[in-house]
């Protein structure tokens, strides 16, 4: 079946059958199809093509996850624009991506953001709470000016999580879409429930998309939070007594560290986890406080359509400990093999090496990663670590030298780097360490800070800022990352 195949079908069912709860609102499939409808009237009414390419500021809500079923739905091609950031850093992105329009929250639509789109010709679409969907006053389709065009086959891009290299936009088409989040997804496994399921994963990337479209082709209902809180995921465990759920990695600590008590969560026989590597400690841990629930680890990136490795629990128990803390083996006919990091040539079982993918939702071609990893000789893949230097900041993949480069554009900075630093819960945190310009005074961590979130998402804002006269040098004059790590190490108590 087609994507918008899937989505009509939910969306031509009956209109007044419980779709989605948003705190203490419940919403129907009815409410549903009407805000998705609303949407593209009003991109047709403000003289968008078909085949114009559309922006997409999603915030974890009910009227933004109607608009982005109605865009599927519609055939239209989505470019992904993160939403937790400043409205300076969504102007910047909509001024770099000339697109002919953009949807939004009411509250994004400012005086930098209309600026921005004003200045591209862009029609701006503000999206409102209710499900109204109106244009933004003083912004218009403008034709004259140099826009962007979908490519073919026209699909979502997503901004990557730095897997396969820096993060990107990566456009997965809607047929991909289909098959990495619905048809060959382990999340479809755990849809045969009606009872409503939780989610709260963010919508503008692949994480949201993979939790949300299997949702709606089983027509199943679900409560929406706009982001993750604790106690209202174990409100929702001790009302709906589920079975099985999937949380990201960083979860598993904090639900640890709240010491929830063993009887709240004691329906629950499997969490599924993905988006970062989970600390062995943590999940032993977890297991013994919580038994019998199992912890099963997955692999997955936007540029493979989803998840390529997937531990099942028949796997987990037919293999015992030497499997617990592998990600599991390959799923949907992916294939995985081990190469030597120099020479590129595959690796024998039980060697360390890159990791190279080949998913064939995606395509014939072999993906190298920027993962270490090893293959034992039943097929179980286990995540040793980056080989980019790529920070793990719970799910979010950082890669360091985007926000060193931004650092070093304020003026007082002469040079810049930033390291990873331990964290209990998250895995990792970036941390910051600088020098400055001949004569010039520290602006100080509060500015910096505000110079960052200008420029790149919240989850990019390093824990710390220091300033030193000299970063320590290679004999080359490049900066030491070692030595920056050894003078940042007190950050990971």
């Amino acid at each position: 079946m087609k994507l918008d195949e899937y989505i009509s079908q939910a969306l031509e069912g009956s209109p007044e059958s419980f779709a989605i709860q948003f705190k203490d609102e419940r919403l129907t499939w009815g409410w549903v199809k009407r805000t998705a409808e609303a949407v593209e009237a009003a991109l047709k009414a403000a003289g968008l093509e078909d085949d114009d390419p559309v922006g997409f500021v999603p915030k974890n809500r009910p009227e933004f996850a109607a608009a982005m079923l109605g865009l599927l739905a519609g055939g239209r091609h989505v470019v992904m624009i993160y939403a937790y950031q400043s409205q300076e850093a969504i102007a910047g992105r909509i001024a770099e991506l000339r697109l002919p329009a953009v949807v939004a929250s009411i509250k994004h639509w400012g005086e930098h953001t209309i600026a921005a789109a004003r200045t591209n010709g862009t029609a701006g679409i503000a999206l409102h709470a209710d499900g109204v969907a109106a244009p933004v006053d003083g912004l218009s389709l403008d034709r004259r000016v140099d826009q962007a065009k979908a490519p073919n086959p026209r699909g979502v891009a997503l901004l990557t999580s730095g897997t396969t290299g820096p993060p990107k936009h990566f456009v997965m088409g809607f047929e991909q879409i289909a098959r990495g989040t619905i048809s060959e997804s382990p999340a479809e496994l755990h849809q045969r429930t009606q009872v409503p399921a939780l989610l709260f994963m963010p919508l503008g990337n692949i994480s949201g998309i993979y939790n949300l479209l299997p949702l709606v082709a089983a027509k199943r209902p679900f409560i929406m939070l706009e982001k993750f809180e604790l106690s209202a995921w174990l409100d929702y465990v001790r009302t709906y007594r589920p079975q099985e759920m999937g949380v990201p990695a960083a979860i598993i600590g904090t639900i640890l560290d709240a010491n929830a008590p063993k009887k709240d969560l004691a329906s629950l026989k499997v969490i599924a986890t993905g988006a970062a590597t989970l600390d062995p400690e943590v999940r032993a841990e977890f297991e013994r406080r919580y038994a019998p629930t199992l912890i099963l680890n997955s692999y997955g990136a936007t540029e493979f359509g989803g998840v390529v490795a997937n531990m099942t629990p028949e796997d987990r128990l037919m293999y015992g400990v030497a499997v617990e803390d592998s990600v599991g083996r390959a799923w949907a006919g992916a294939r995985l093999r081990i190469v030597d990091v120099e020479t590129g040539a595959p690796l024998p079982p039980d060697q360390e090496g890159r990791l190279e993918v080949m998913s064939p939702r995606m395509g014939p071609d072999w993906f190298p990663t920027n993962d270490l990893a090893v293959l034992d000789e039943n097929g179980f893949l286990f995540h040793r670590g980056r080989l980019d230097g790529a920070i793990m900041r719970g799910g979010f993949k950082i890669v360091p030298e985007v926000v060193a480069s931004a650092l070093r554009e304020h003026p007082a900075i002469a040079a810049a780097a930033v390291v990873p630093v331990s964290h209990a819960r998250l895995g990792q945190v970036p941390a910051a360490a600088y020098e400055l310009r001949e004569g010039v005074t520290d602006p100080g961590a509060g500015e910096l800070e505000a110079h960052l979130r200008a420029r790149l998402p919240a989850t990019h804002i390093p824990i710390a800022f220091r300033c030193f006269e000299h970063l320590p040098r290679t004999m080359s004059l490049k900066v030491d990352m070692g030595g920056v790590k050894a003078l940042l190490k007190d950050l990971a108590a």
